[in-house]
Formats: C-alpha cells, structure tokens, sequence
C-alpha cells in the first residue's frame, strides 16, 4: 500500500510540474537589450548610412520601430532607476551619475519591473552593466564578502553584473553576491575621493597606457586604461576589455538556454558603446570610425548571439524582445579615440539637437526597437513611449495591475508596445544632466528655466540650459533651433503647469 501511495503521490508531482511548465510556456519571454550610449542616429535602421547593424536591423523589419521613445533622463543611472522601479529618479536624491561604491538606489521594499516578473512565476535575470548601486544605504557594497542588498533583493533570480560603468572601478564582475576570481589574499579596496594602494595612474604615468584621457579618466590604470576612482588589489579578478562582449554575451546565451522551458525575463544591459571603447579584436578597426564604430559592430553581435539562441531554440516566436537606449550619444567622453575625428559624416544623434547629458532631444529621444512575432505587427510607430512605462506595462500583461506608490508614474502602455494603440502618451518628462526637466505634449515640448551652462566644455554636447523658458513645436522644428516661448504664452503657460502639477510637492533632487 505504501508501494501505491508513493507511486500515487510521484505520478501526481510530476503531473503538477508538468502542467506547471505548461502553463508558463504559454506566456511570452521577455528580453529587454539596454544599450548604452547609443543615439538616435547610431543604427542602420535609424538611418545610419556609414555604419550597418545587420542584427539589430533583423529585429526592426521583424518589429515595430519607435521613433518618438524616450529615455526618461539624458545619463544613465537615473534611466536605470526609473525604467526599473516605475518613479521618475527626479524624484530620489542621489540618483545622479552613481559612483562605483554607491550603496543601492532602489528601496528593496518597493516593486521593480523584476519583482513584476518574478511574482508571476518568471526566472528573472540581470546580465551587464549595473549601475545603481549596491549594499545598504549609507554603508555600499563590501568587495571582499557579500555583497547585498543588490539585483537579488530586487527581483532577480540570477545577477552577473558590472557593478557601475566601464571607465569607473572596480574592474570586476560580481555574480549573485560575491567577485568573481577574487582572490581572498589580494583584498580589494576602492575610494572615490583619495587614492589607495600603489597601483599607477594615467596621471602619474601616462606611459602605460593603450588609451590616454582627453579629460578627467586619469586616475587607477586597468589593463592599460586610466579610470575614474581609486582601486588597488583584487588582481585576478579584473576584466579584460577586449573580452567584455564575448562573457556578457555568452552568460546572456547561458540564461536563455538555461529557461528554455520555462517562462524567463531578461535584463541585458550592454557595456557598449560607453567608453573607453576597447573592443574584441574581431571588431578593432572593423568600422572605419575608429573604437565608437567598432563598439556599435561589437554591440550589433552581441544583440545577434540573443536572436540567433532564441531562434536555434525555436523561442523566436515565443518572446518579446526589446531593444533600446539609456540615454542620447556621446561622441568624446573622456578618452582620445578619435571617435571625433573619424565621424565621416555619421550623425549619432540624427536629425535631433544635444545628446548625452542635454534637455535638447538628443538627449533622450533613443531608438527603440519592439519584436514579438504573431503578435505585433512590422512598421514604425510615431506614438510617444517613455521607459518609465516599462513597469506598468509589463504588470498589466502579467495581469498584475501596477498600483504605484506615492507617485503613480509609470503607465500602462502595452497596447503602445504591441502596436494597437498609435496616441501613446498624453505627455513625456526629460531630465537632464543638471536636473532641468522638459515636458512634451503633442507636437509642442516645454524647457523649463536653469542658469546651467549653455554647452558641457569637455563633450562640446549642447545642454539647453537657458535662464528663460523654451517652447518649441518638435513637428516644424525637430532641432529645436526657433524658441516660440514668447509668441505662444497660452502653450507655455499649459505646459509649465503640467510640469509643476506632475512634479507636484516633490522638489527636484539636488546630486
């Protein structure tokens, strides 16, 4: 009787897995390709002329092209925050350009587009370049342990991140909680405000280094590059640059080969194309514009190892892929590449004005690129998206409705994302590097006033800083080069209030 009873009860277990992965096959796989830097104009199939993305080109003829998406900030850790918790980062002091040793930025008490996943019965996973932060508030990461609170108190099953940007230390990968190759013997130890340790800077010696700083990046040299911040030990641990997009891209394939039969989310946050930009030697010197265009070719392979897995594993038809940016382009960030030099007439940003670091298009309007075979149709769609909206959507299709917290920002756009809904937003907010905010509504978008600097002296990037208000009708004047603040006060004074009504009591957080 035993015997039959424990028959009974394997046959049922088995059955109820069974059924289990049934029933998460029946829901889509989601893949969000977070690039970095990458402009407006940067891809072939944005318009780029000089420059072929053949694999992210693949995923526009196979999808809906978004040519009025947004970015919700014009740097990178305040687009991180608010496409994966839903709040705009404005709303946060100290979600500015984080350094290294940041503790987290996001409360681990509140909902991420992970935890949205992960609730509904997803494998969730992070793979790339992190950049919000890690360890308790007011403490940061501890290199040489545990390191926690990060991705996994998020909502993240797996996490194989860098733990900020290229040009900032420390060197290293972490996986789950711990340094990869760390070696206990050779502790390492960071500091962003005074050097530590004896290891060189391309200050001091300039003479090792494969990629000198055109500005600031002078400070502890890593396989021959000078970054931002003090490192010293932790030998074995460090990455090679050149090697960066064959390991992201191989854990990015592990991941998916992995949750083949199961329901998975990934976040696949690319290295490139941020500087310094030290490809792999399949790509150096591939693109004729010098290591900006070779990071692009490197990026567009990367993009290819995700569709070329999820093809060979018959998932194509199966998952969502979205493909996008953090933020506008850049072209000198604080290395001689001669990424300036070697344009050839490639316009990053396209048409738009600004890039990286601006209120001015360029800054925020990025390609966005949404693929789901059967279920979305090919095209481009005009219907304006900001990334904030992530959350909301993605916890609708989950048939989670996202409730927010205080400030209800994110919005349920999904019919935008599978293309049934060509309105999109009622408004769009941009933030730029020195906090200004802008607001779009149709064809008109508001800058509201700021005594910044007009252009960022050391990326020659316009800033739309100006002391008066800016108006500009994006439809006749995509450049935004014809100020109508003075002849249009009604508008003006519409979208100003807007803006105030939106920000509400919340004060513009000062990093």
């Amino acid at each position: 009787m035993k015997r039959i009873f424990f028959q009974s009860l394997l046959i049922c277990f088995f059955i109820c897995a069974d059924r289990q992965v049934m029933a998460q096959q029946g829901k889509p796989n989601v893949i969000v390709i977070y690039t970095d830097d990458v402009g407006y104009g940067d891809l072939s199939c944005y318009g780029a002329a000089q420059i072929k993305t053949p694999n992210i080109d693949a995923i526009a003829a196979n999808g809906l092209r978004f040519i009025n998406a947004y970015a919700s900030s014009a740097t990178c850790t305040p687009s991180r925050y608010s496409m994966l918790s839903g709040e705009y980062a404005w709303r946060k002091k100290g979600t500015g350009i984080a350094p290294g040793d940041a503790a987290l930025l996001i409360d681990p008490a509140k909902p991420t587009l992970a935890s949205v996943f992960k609730d509904a019965g997803y494998h969730t996973g992070v793979i790339g370049k992190w950049h919000l932060g890690l360890g308790a508030p007011g403490v940061g990461p501890y290199w040489n342990g545990t390191i926690k609170p990060g991705p996994i108190e998020l909502g993240f099953n797996t996490s194989y991140i860098m733990p900020a940007t290229l040009d900032r230390v420390p060197c290293v990968y972490i996986d789950g909680y711990h340094i990869v190759n760390l070696d206990p013997t050779d502790p390492i130890t960071v500091n962003y405000k005074q050097p530590v340790g004896n290891w060189p800077t391309g200050r001091d010696h300039p003479e090792l280094l494969k990629m000198k700083p055109s500005h600031e990046h002078d400070q502890t040299i890593v396989n021959g590059v000078s970054r931002i911040g003090y490192q010293t030990g932790g030998k074995s641990a460090l990455w090679v640059d050149e090697d960066i997009s064959t390991v992201l891209a191989g854990k990015a394939v592990q991941f998916i080969e992995e949750n083949k039969r199961k329901s998975f989310f990934l976040y696949f946050a690319t290295h490139n194309i941020h500087v310094p930009r030290v490809v792999n030697k399949r790509f150096a010197g591939k693109s004729g514009m010098g290591p900006r265009g070779d990071a692009i070719l490197e990026l567009d392979w990367m993009t290819g190892q995700v569709t070329q897995t999820l093809k060979r594993l018959n998932l194509t038809q199966n998952t969502i892929v979205i493909f996008s940016s953090d933020n506008g382009p850049v072209i000198d960030d604080g290395y001689i590449d001669d990424a300036v030099e070697k344009l050839n007439g490639h316009t990053p940003a396209g048409a738009l004005r600004g890039g990286k670091y601006s209120a001015f298009d360029g800054g925020t309007r990025v390609p966005m690129i949404v693929s789901w075979p059967g279920h979305i149709a090919k095209g481009t769609s005009a219907a304006p998206f900001s990334q904030v909206d992530m959350m909301a959507s993605f916890a609708q299709l989950m048939g989670k409705p996202f409730t927010g917290g205080k400030y209800m920002d994110s919005e349920n756009a999904m019919d935008v994302l599978l293309g049934k809904n060509t309105q999109g937003r009622n408004y769009v907010i941009q933030q730029s590097v020195n906090n200004t905010l802008s607001i779009i509504k149709g064809d008109w978008k508001y800058i509201e006033p700021s005594n910044g600097p007009a252009i960022n002296k050391y990326t020659n990037t316009e800033l739309g800083n100006n002391p008066k208000p800016q108006l500009y009708n994006l439809k006749t004047d995509i450049n935004e080069r014809k100020n109508l603040a003075d002849a249009n006060p009604e508008k003006l004074n519409e979208l100003r209030d807007l803006l105030n009504r939106v920000r509400g009591d919340a004060k513009i957080a000062v990093n």
